[in-house]
């Protein structure tokens, strides 16, 4: 195998990844008292080192904003990032706001490769209108679209398979990734994926002791995971996890579910979707 390629990886402004953390380090009562130490707080160059010492080949920004305005400062940012950081992938954002559709766009003209969407921190319906034309310009362009809408570690006002079954009806060529394999609503999320073909499902933080803790993956759902076995792709929440790095992937490889398939999650299917160098072709 080339690498890992890791779809759910943070890099933001420093300022907002530090508020970020204080968040998670104030978090034990959304998680029924279980604490979320940061592992990773190292220096920004140093974190991208990091993913490269791991063997990731390629990796994402996920940012996201919080309330309106927020978003195209972002997404200036995030191009800054990625032309000094080959390695990752452009990631944008956006928010209902005025004026989204319109920077969705122009983030497109200029590269972005992956956008990402926070239902829960941002507070809002992923079905608003507001957001309509924001999914229908993804889905045209086939850019993916990593969405944190399950109810994990703790429920928002539009968490839930629902509002993003909202979306996909209108938008059903959209490329979702769902992120956390939809934690905890694990297989409203999995039927979602077997009746929309281009959506995918993200490891981020699912099977590993912290989350199996809080969110346990139901096991009668594993046929149905290793069927979709070309739609789920490797993502870490790196580096705002409370474990090793190596802790995502033995957590992955413990699930005995094939060599075939631990390679597809790990690297080929991300790569696929990116048309990362030496892609490989798509399974029969």
């Amino acid at each position: 195998m080339p690498g890992l390629v890791d779809v759910h990886t943070h890099f933001m402004p420093e300022r907002v990844l530090h508020k970020v953390w204080a968040y998670f380090d104030g978090l034990g009562p959304l998680t029924g008292g279980i604490e979320w130490p940061i592992t990773y707080r190292e220096e920004e160059a140093e974190r991208a080192a990091l993913l490269r010492a791991f063997g990731v080949r390629a990796f994402t920004a996920m940012l996201y904003p919080h309330k309106p305005g927020m978003a195209r400062w972002l997404n200036g940012w995030a191009a800054g990032f990625a032309r000094r950081t080959p390695d990752c992938l452009h990631t944008s954002t956006f928010f209902p706001e005025p004026g989204a559709a319109a920077y969705v766009r122009e983030a497109l003209e200029h590269g972005t490769r992956v956008f990402k969407a926070h239902v829960q921190v941002g507070g809002y319906d992923p079905a608003d209108e507001a957001l309509d034309a924001c999914w229908g310009l993804l889905a045209e362009a086939g850019t993916p679209v990593v969405v944190h809408c399950g109810s994990g570690p703790a429920p928002g006002r539009h968490t839930g398979p629902g509002p993003m079954a909202r979306v996909l009806a209108r938008h059903p060529r959209l490329r979702l990734i769902v992120a956390h394999l939809g934690m905890p609503e694990y297989e409203d999320f999995l039927d979602l994926a077997e009746r929309y073909a281009e959506v995918r499902l993200d490891t981020t933080m699912a099977f590993t002791g912290f989350s199996e803790r809080m969110a346990p993956f139901p096991r009668r759902a594993l046929p149905r995971l290793a069927a979709l076995g070309d739609r789920v792709l490797l993502g870490t929440d790196f580096p705002n996890i409370p474990y090793p790095y190596a802790h995502q992937l033995d957590a992955l490889a413990e699930l005995a579910l094939g060599d075939e398939w631990l390679r597809a999650v790990c690297h080929d299917n991300a790569a696929r979707l990116f048309g990362l160098p030496d892609t490989p072709k798509p399974p029969a």
